[in-house]
């Protein structure tokens, strides 16, 4: 039977524990020998990242037993944290283990535990390693070393090195053999030519992030496995990163196709594009890349917030595939000489930027609406594409599921946002007629990001409760070309909040939400949006700020990691000509003007965005009468992975809904709000 009761009210079996066990997706997928290995989310095991494969005959076994934790904080983010490969007595595999960042070496078959690879360091953070290459060969693992000068986050340098793989600099900093010179601030791991007598790396500098200008580097590589003739190839770092002139050519992956030719993608068609060049030119030593598949306007490419990020691999007979689209992504099989694209079929309409290819199959990880992240399989010779691994299974009657929609909305100016809405959904319960329904806007992280349009068990736990959702892909989004990511430059904490407020406005004037009972909430960069939002306009009856951005000066002054210390002369301005935009934007500094209640939820050991922002603001508000509560998590960093936390924070956030909407649940524990 159907009942009728009030939005917000309504009983759900998608409780917090069935979110937080399911929470987080598998990634970096990979292939050793016949197998698929992948990393995946263990959020009741501490939240650490376990190594799986999957053998031949489909079995899944661990590669390695908790606590290990297979995960690399190189640029805070990580990356790609493994890499593997068959021997004559089985499988090797070199990670990286997030308790100390060393590299480890592990046979599984060989029944003996990991053995250290790399040396710790007693200067700032270390040492850390991140997308690595094995080359048996020479006896190494070549990879990108993050490794502290100093106790400052930006006391740090990075070079591609090769560690020797009999363990003899697990002891020995010196025994490490640096290969790049570091003439540049960042860079991915090498991709080594078919030859072996190339290398390739993409390269960037402060203060462009690498969806601002890249160069892709290469060197040859000496028969003692050294790097020469280090020269850019192709991209551009732009001259002028910080203002409003034109910045430079993000190429965001570079692979080697099997004739010796590099494959790559680059924005400077305004869309990520794949094109191939010549590495060694005849004549003047110039030549252009040339598109594979041009004119789409499409991303074949995205921005690449770890490092090994794979959005096309390269097949043996000479095919490519992609994941490629506008505002949601497919995996495609491209055919280079003709620019042909057959998209796989199948359900999903989300591929993450992680492949992997063995012989004419490529494994990729995929999602959809109605179903979660999954390790699918493409053969490429019959075309049929079938989850092999993590496969999405109902946790609940899918009936209880969200049934979203994509729409594009109008902001200010004429401009188009662009945005998922998950009205409130229950087989079980109605609303009074006449009723509206509560919306809370959901600001993604980055703020170069999107959220992609599929299952999501916590967006199910409030529209199954009666409250409807709005992800907002805002100005600065990616998916959508480099105009649509560049509209932030220089505008955030304006365009971002403008845009989510005019997904809410257009919802309320439609009749769609209840002017009265909107929220908006983020995390990170939406954490940033979301305290914008509160601190700038009377439009949210309450909102959820977790793990922000909240003092813009003090971010840009040395509380945040190096990977985004100049990430705000690109999306505020440059600090030293307009550090008063830096005041009057920071939400800390407008702390008289928010006047709705709030949520503040903070990881204890965030070196991104850190617990001092949280206690600044909690100062500037305290004594102004505003209903507020602060959770603070030990343990839990930039982003939450512990089970136990994750069921007490959405359990709050509900319990806020509750209080500033005016509804009453009894299912979880009621969040105390202090003025």
């Amino acid at each position: 039977m159907v009942t009728t009761a009030p939005y917000g009210t309504w009983a759900s079996p998608m409780d917090a524990r069935t979110v937080a066990a399911h929470d987080g997706r598998p990634a970096f997928v990979g292939v050793v020998g016949d197998e698929v290995w992948w990393t995946e989310p263990r959020p009741d095991e501490g939240g650490r990242r376990a190594l799986v494969r999957r053998l031949p005959d489909g079995t899944r076994r661990p590669v390695l037993p908790a606590p290990w934790n297979v995960r690399s904080r190189v640029l805070e983010y990580g990356g790609q944290p493994w890499a593997g490969t068959v021997t004559d007595r089985g499988p090797l595999v070199v990670f990286s283990d997030f308790a100390d960042q060393r590299l480890y070496a592990h046979e599984p078959d060989g029944g003996a535990a990991p053995r250290p690879l790399t040396p710790l360091s007693a200067v700032g953070d270390g040492l850390r390693w991140v997308d690595p290459v094995l080359r048996p060969e020479l006896g190494e693992v070549w990879c990108v070393l993050e490794e502290f000068t100093g106790d400052r986050p930006t006391d740090v340098r990075r070079v591609i090195a090769a560690v020797p793989l009999d363990g003899s600099a697990a002891e020995d900093r010196t025994a490490v053999r640096e290969l790049s010179d570091d003439r540049h601030r960042f860079v991915t791991g090498p991709r080594i030519s078919p030859d072996g007598r190339r290398a390739a790396w993409i390269a960037w500098d402060h203060p462009q992030m690498p969806w601002d200008g890249t160069v892709v580097m290469v060197a040859r590589i000496t028969d003692g496995g050294r790097f020469e003739d280090i020269r850019p190839l192709v991209g551009d770092l732009g001259t002028d990163a910080r203002g409003d002139t034109e910045s430079g050519e993000s190429v965001a992956q570079i692979e080697w196709a099997a004739d010796g030719s590099l494959l790559f993608v680059s924005d400077l068609s305004g869309w990520w594009e794949l094109q191939r060049i010549d590495p060694d030119p005849a004549g003047d030593g110039v030549v252009a890349g040339r598109a594979l598949c041009p004119a789409r306007e499409e991303e074949f490419g995205g921005p690449l917030w770890n490092v090994g990020q794979r959005w096309f691999l390269p097949l043996d007979n000479g095919t490519v595939a992609v994941v490629h689209g506008r505002g949601t992504t497919s995996l495609g099989i491209l055919d280079p000489v003709s620019g042909d694209l057959v998209d796989a079929a199948g359900p999903w309409t989300e591929w993450a930027p992680t492949l992997a290819v063995h012989g004419s199959r490529v494994v990729g990880i995929a999602a959809g609406p109605h179903r979660s992240y999954e390790i699918v399989e493409l053969d490429t010779c019959t075309g049929r594409a079938r989850a092999i691994a993590c496969r999405h299974v109902d946790v609940l009657d899918p009936a209880y599921y969200p049934r979203p929609h994509s729409r594009t909305f109008t902001g200010p100016g004429g401009r188009d946002v662009h945005a998922h809405i998950h009205p409130p959904h229950s087989p079980d319960h109605t609303a009074p007629e006449g009723e509206l329904p509560p919306f809370v806007v959901w600001a993604h992280g980055g703020p170069t990001g999107r959220a992609p349009l599929v299952l999501d068990l916590e967006i199910a736990y409030f529209t199954s409760r009666g409250i409807g959702v709005a992800e907002v892909n805002y100005g600065g989004s990616t998916g959508y070309g480099r105009a649509y990511r560049e509209r932030l430059r220089g505008q955030w904490g304006v365009v971002d909040v403008e845009d989510c407020a005019a997904v809410a406005r257009a919802l309320a004037d439609e009749g769609t939400a209840d002017p009265a009972r909107l929220a908006i909430r983020g995390g990170s960069a939406g954490g940033w949006t979301t305290a914008a939002s509160l601190t700038t306009t009377d439009l949210y009856a309450c909102g959820t700020i977790s793990y922000p951005i909240l003092d813009l000066t003090g971010w840009a002054g040395g509380e945040t990691h190096d990977f985004e210390s100049q990430y705000l002369e690109s999306l505020v301005g440059p600090l030293a000509e307009v550090p008063e935009r830096y005041r009057e934007r920071s939400p800390l500094h407008r702390a008289d003007r928010i006047a709705a209640p709030f949520l503040l939820l903070q990881g204890l050991d965030d070196v991104i965005c850190p617990p001092a922002q949280c206690e600044r603001f909690l100062a500037a508000v305290a004594g102004r009468g505003i209903p507020h509560a602060y959770l603070a998590f030990p343990g839990e960093g930039h982003g939450f992975r512990r089970a136990n936390t994750i069921i007490r924070a959405v359990e709050a956030e509900l319990s806020l809904y509750a209080q500033a909407f005016g509804f009453t649940r009894g299912d979880i524990p009621a969040l105390e709000l202090r003025g």
